[in-house]
């Protein structure tokens, strides 16, 4: 039982406790409603992220949901 249930959701916190520690400024990342933004500041337990120019939001770290990779930028003729 406890390999089935248990252990499977540990691992699964211990890999997103390791994705908060790791955050940093300018990190494209997705909370866990769904809010897509970049990570301006990061404090103790919040991180402030711009959603849209001149649009910041505080969240709880514990809200971000995954780190994502930054979107490449169009080559511009």
């Amino acid at each position: 039982m406890y390999f089935l249930m248990i252990r499977p959701q540990q691992q699964r916190q211990k890999k997103h406790q390791q994705m908060i520690n790791s955050l940093k400024v300018n990190d494209h990342v997705t909370t866990a409603g769904g809010m897509l933004g970049t990570v301006v500041k990061i404090k103790e337990d919040t991180i402030i992220l711009r959603v849209a120019d001149n649009v910041r939001i505080e969240f709880l770290k514990s809200a971000v949901g995954q780190v994502r990779e930054s979107a490449p930028e169009e080559n511009k003729e």
